[in-house]
């Protein structure tokens, strides 16, 4: 199926590994052209070259941290031509209430909740100015199937999905589509070390229906299509991607 993707351009977050490696790669296979951000220069810089090599796409790396306002400022206007926005970083610590503290829990949201309400809110006026765009934000089944091993990150989720939500309502006014995405268990690095220090994660990893957790390619799929026009009606939507755990009893 062709997206209708060739010749947009695309904002990644966390995109140097994970999910937004391969969301990187699912759009330049599409023939978006890229900037892509995160803190890991590095694995940035070689992911870049690939994908220039291998797509024939223009990519540009942006080495920044989303917490810090200035790089979000720098972030925002060094994109702001992008015609898509995809808000993927995030390291929210996994654990109960009392093995969470406050600066650990300060310190995830920062990156995902308030890093993703602050670069939509620059990346939207710039959209709302030229007329069009599209937000993903990929944000986690814990947000509608809470645990208490997993508190800070199922709250932080559960506000980006009021977040999504409520601006998806009201953006289709400004012709901009706001939607999101609730992985379950993905296979990446963090998910393999939070299962290791979550038990209860673990058990339900063993439970899946599938018998694995998605791959990073599965959910990047999933959210180059609803950035794409073959989504054009969708706003204020979240799809769960999760193998059938939100469904199970």
């Amino acid at each position: 199926m062709d997206l209708g993707l060739k010749g947009k351009r695309a904002l990644v977050t966390g995109a140097s590994k994970g999910i937004g490696a391969a969301v990187a790669e699912v759009l330049a296979g599409e023939g978006c052209h890229l900037h892509l951000a995160a803190r890991g220069a590095d694995a940035l810089a070689d992911l870049a070259a690939r994908l220039r090599e291998t797509h024939g796409v223009e990519v540009t790396v942006h080495v920044v941290d989303l917490r810090v306002p200035a790089d979000l400022e720098r972030l925002a206007e060094a994109a702001a031509d992008a015609d898509i926005l995809v808000n993927n970083a995030g390291d929210i610590p996994g654990g109960s209430l009392d093995q969470v503290g406050a600066e650990a829990w300060r310190h995830g949201w920062d990156l995902k909740v308030y890093g993703y309400v602050d670069l939509t809110r620059l990346v939207y006026a710039r959209m709302r100015e030229r007329g069009h765009g599209v937000i993903v934000n990929d944000i986690g089944a814990a947000g509608e199937r809470p645990t208490t091993g997993y508190i800070a990150g199922s709250a932080g989720n559960a506000a980006l999905m009021a977040f999504t939500k409520a601006l998806g309502g009201s953006s289709p006014r400004d012709n901009i589509r706001v939607v999101g995405v609730n992985p379950g268990p993905v296979a990446t690095e963090r998910m393999t070390t939070m299962a290791a220090a979550n038990g209860d994660l673990a058990d339900r990893l063993a439970g899946l229906g599938f018998g694995r957790a998605a791959e990073p390619r599965e959910v990047a799929d999933l959210i180059a299509f609803l950035a794409s026009d073959r989504a054009a009606y969708l706003s204020g939507t979240i799809v769960t991607i999760d193998g059938g755990m939100s469904s199970a009893g």
